[in-house]
């Protein structure tokens, strides 16, 4: 015995012969555990049977706002092959779990989910408002030999998948041939050389049913499920008022006597919303506070006088609102003229008294649902270019029907913002950029002069809501200033 061993036995007395025990105990123990790591090891590898090698990655699909299938069911140890199929960035997240990093549409990832026991567990999609519009369900984890292999894609721990390795697996010179096709596409469309690339305008003006003795308007208005084309080949069961996206374009005077006969042919119940008008609280719109549900097959009337000052409204439902917005149902309603700015200097540029707004133009702006990403219920290439002639002014109300902030940006001129949610603004101001939020109304004028001649681009400044790798597309299209000194075609 050394030294050392005198020491301990000294100073712990009877202690030393259990310490001696604890010892043997430990190192049985841990030959134990070394056993059992070996046949872990070797079952993983494949040496233990045919569970390991059927558990593939489980594969999930995510599209707005819903993920495919919705249930999911995994085996220990497994993981989950998740697929983009949607016009925005998703994720999924298990509650108090692992979690993606946000993918960005088309893209894959995978989630490791060998850390979760046996059970059921809440799982989402951690986009603000995704989860409330239906990204969530349940994951069970279940018992069997934790899964072999991994997916095409995997996570190699660096954030990074194995197929984005090479510069995110983008083939640039492809991605610059589909961009120069839908550009040519989308010019030709635009300049009457081909027919429209898609069925169906949105924003008609609604012309009134009838008009009263008392000069009451009156309108019909029918919520239903319709055919959608929103880009080249999409076609989706949209939600619809009147058949169209963006709902029909309501403009009335002021201090008018409206009558809305609202059928609902949804197969939910609805009710209409005035958002940013002054109506009676009856007359609100938001069922079952202020009316009674509008069942599927009922018609339900709304009526009130308009304001006596000009306002910028949005009609849409609020009953089921965030299945049925983001689908379609949306449009605009508008009392009274563009309001526009006193004679004077702002910003360095001088506004004339006799303004005179040559066209009006709604922008309807939405990110979600079968409508996705959009101005005006079209994705680009599908939407429509805005042509203004030098020295005219264009007025344009913007509307956000969306669950997402959009700043828009256009190029190459300057937009004059006169009015805020139908308010007119007593001190207007300059802005290439206006961050429009959900809710949210803008009036704008724009102004081009001789300067301003050529094709500019007009998009959402959140760059993956205008491109992704095939180059432009949603929330983007041109304005067209012509060169009045060119010869005629």
């Amino acid at each position: 015995m050394s030294d050392t061993d005198n020491v301990v036995v000294t100073q712990s007395g009877n202690d030393g012969s259990v310490l001696s025990m604890f010892a043997v105990l430990a190192a049985v123990g841990a030959f134990v555990i070394a056993v059992i790591s070996v046949i872990v090891v070797s079952t993983k590898a494949g040496g233990g049977g045919g569970d390991a090698a059927a558990a593939a990655p489980v594969a999930v699909t995510a599209t707005e706002f819903k993920f495919t299938p919705g249930d999911l069911a995994v085996q220990q140890g497994g993981s989950l092959a998740i697929t983009n199929g949607g016009s925005q960035v998703h994720n999924l997240e298990v509650k108090d779990g692992p979690k993606t990093a946000d993918i960005a549409a088309g893209g894959t990832a995978n989630l490791d989910l060998a850390a979760l026991a046996v059970g059921s567990y809440e799982y989402f999609c951690n986009i603000p408002g995704h989860a409330d519009s239906g990204m969530k369900g349940t994951l069970t984890i279940s018992e069997g030999a934790p899964a072999g292999g991994s997916a095409a894609g995997a996570d190699t721990g660096s954030g990074v998948s194995d197929d984005a390795a090479n510069h995110g697996g983008i083939d640039y010179q492809a991605s610059d041939e589909v961009m120069t096709a839908n550009l040519d596409a989308y010019l030709a469309a635009n300049t009457g050389k081909t027919e429209p690339l898609t069925e169906g305008v949105g924003n008609e003006v609604l012309a009134p049913t009838s008009i009263e003795a008392d000069g009451t308007m009156v309108f019909d208005l029918e919520a239903k499920i319709a055919d959608w084309e929103v880009s080249p080949g999409k076609t989706v069961q949209a939600w619809t008022f009147n058949g169209m996206v963006p709902a029909p374009w309501i403009k009335v005077p002021e201090n008018t006597k409206v009558r809305f006969n609202f059928k609902n042919s949804l197969p939910a119940s609805s009710d209409i919303h005035w958002h940013g008008l002054d109506t009676p609280n009856d007359q609100d719109g938001v069922a079952p506070l202020t009316q009674d549900y509008v069942q599927p097959g009922d018609s339900f009337v709304y009526e009130f006088t308009t304001s006596g000052r000009p306002q910028l409204g949005m009609y849409h439902p609020h009953n089921h609102g965030q299945i049925a917005i983001p689908n379609g149902m949306m449009g605009i309603i508008q009392i009274g003229d563009v309001p526009v700015p006193e004679a004077g200097n702002i910003g360095g540029f001088e506004i004339p008294a006799d303004i005179t707004v040559s066209q009006e133009i709604p922008m309807v702006l939405n990110d979600a649902g079968v409508i996705g990403l959009t101005l005006n219920g079209k994705a680009y290439p599908a939407t429509a270019a805005i042509v203004q002639n030098v020295d005219t002014w264009t007025a344009m109300h913007y509307l956000n029907e969306g669950l997402l902030s959009h700043p828009m940006h256009l190029h190459g001129m300057p937009q004059l913002i006169v009015a805020k949610d139908g308010i007119p603004l007593d001190q207007p101001y300059w802005a290439d950029t206006i961050n429009v939020a959900p809710g949210e109304r803008y009036t704008v004028l724009v102004h081009p002069t001789i300067e301003n001649v050529g094709a500019w681009a007009f998009h959402c400044h959140i760059l993956n809501h205008a491109e992704n790798d095939d180059g432009l597309f949603g929330m983007v299209t041109a304005w067209v200033v012509p060169d009045p000194n060119a010869p005629a075609a």
